[in-house]
């Protein structure tokens, strides 16, 4: 008999290879790298190669080796949601923070309300056994109100907008959607697993009592990282590391989710230190191509579209569509409140409908912690791709034939910039 070892030797080399390929694929047809790994973590799973052919996916992902490769995946989605936090740079909003803000609540509060509506109607059909409906209303509601800001900064990269204005203020209101989208997340995370209202406090005031410290220590930990840094770089990237995972093991045993405690390691980190930055790049180029695919491949096989029963079809339609009007309505209408001609509103709205790996995330979270049933992440994981994969064709649509875009300055002065063009590459 084969050792563990053996088949991970295996599994790993075919699944980084494979989500390469399909990365290498979707940036070919103008999507962002992360939807071919999504897309292959998905056609590895029972919705593809284990309908067609169950044999080789058995012996290429057997289940004797899935508590590594998932142990090893989510390692790697720890590191990346320290990178998710430490590009989350709330300084960029104080020249226009109102319009952020607004812009922002709008994204995230109309999401919400229309999600705990659906919530509600779909909680008798799609919940687990067991769980409460209050749980279950507000995790959906939250879930329907993320936006992925890692791969919109991406999508916005290959385009040349980035550092136009349309591409900050897009990427402002999305860090701060993210933001508050987190602080939802950690309240019903809080909720779901506590015994009693009490312990659900407890467990939100434990999670505010370390992100305070966390926040409070940073003059410690630059002076820290600052002096590491003399030594080596290695040095840093490892406090990094054993920070990271430290603080994730703090929100594991306060009740939050381990995922939570590496996103605010990354989201109260120091700025401006250049061994963080170096750091924070090479773990970027080596544990997240490398070992996030098996995350994704984790999530593939929890996803199984051809077991979704004809009758949930309908939900999962429904689910889409309040999920695109909700982030549309809810983000364009908000800019148009705050002076946004038409064609900005609806850009913006295309763009906080970008829900990407962060989406993923949350879903895996909610799956692990029995929140939602496996159809129903099925029926979210498929909504998340699809909303993802809209964002860059739609935005190269509302851009085409478009050589200036007038955006409200701060001071609420329009001002025109002309977009550099959807061919841009990185």
């Amino acid at each position: 008999m084969s050792s563990p070892l053996s088949h991970v030797l295996l599994a790993v080399p075919a699944v980084v290879l494979a989500c390469q390929a399909g990365g290498w694929a979707a940036r070919r047809i103008g999507q962002p790298p992360v939807i071919g790994e999504m897309a292959v973590g998905i056609l590895l799973g029972p919705s593809f190669l284990g309908w067609l052919a169950p044999g080789v996916q058995q012996a290429l992902l057997p289940p004797a080796v899935l508590p590594f490769t998932s142990v090893l995946g989510n390692l790697a989605l720890l590191v990346f949601l320290f990178l998710v936090g430490l590009e989350l740079d709330l300084r960029s909003l104080r020249d226009t923070r109102r319009a952020v803000a607004s812009v922002a609540a709008g994204s995230i509060l109309l999401p919400f309300a229309l999600g705990a509506g659906l919530a509600v109607a779909m909680y008798p059909a799609l919940a687990p056994p067991g769980v409460q409906r209050l749980p279950f209303v507000l995790f959906v509601a939250t879930a329907l109100s993320i936006t992925a800001f890692p791969v919109l900064a991406r999508i916005l990269t290959d385009r040349g907008l980035a550092t136009t204005r349309l591409g900050t203020f897009a990427l402002a209101c999305a860090a701060t959607d993210d933001a508050l989208a987190w602080c939802l997340l950690i309240a019903v995370t809080s909720l779901t697993t506590a015994g009693s209202p009490l312990d659900a406090l407890t467990a939100l005031a434990l999670a505010a009592a370390l992100t305070a410290a966390l926040t409070a220590a940073r003059p410690v930990v630059k002076w820290t990282l600052q002096r590491a840094a003399r030594a080596s770089d290695d040095l840093v990237t490892v406090l990094l590391v054993a920070g990271l995972l430290l603080a994730a093991w703090a929100t594991d045993r306060i009740g939050v989710h381990p995922a939570i405690g590496a996103f605010l390691v990354g989201a109260t980190m120091p700025r401006g230190v250049p061994a963080v930055e170096r750091s924070a790049a090479r773990l970027q180029a080596v544990v997240v191509p490398v070992l996030l695919p098996l995350f994704f491949v984790d999530i593939g096989l929890r996803t199984d579209l051809a077991a979704l029963p004809a009758g949930q079809w309908g939900w999962a339609a429904l689910v889409l569509a309040v999920a695109v009007t909700g982030k549309w309505v809810g983000a364009g209408g908000a800019a148009r409140l705050v002076g946004c001609d038409w064609r900005w509103s609806a850009l913006l709205g295309t763009l906080m409908n970008c829900r990407g790996i962060t989406e993923i995330v949350v879903l895996g979270i909610g799956l692990q912690l029995g929140i939602i049933s496996t159809n129903l992440f099925t029926i979210m994981v498929l909504m998340a791709v699809v909303t993802t994969a809209a964002t860059a064709p739609l935005l190269d649509r509302l851009t085409r034939n478009a050589p200036e875009l007038t955006i409200p300055a701060p001071a609420g002065d329009p001002v025109t910039v002309a977009p550099e063009g959807p061919g841009a590459t990185r």
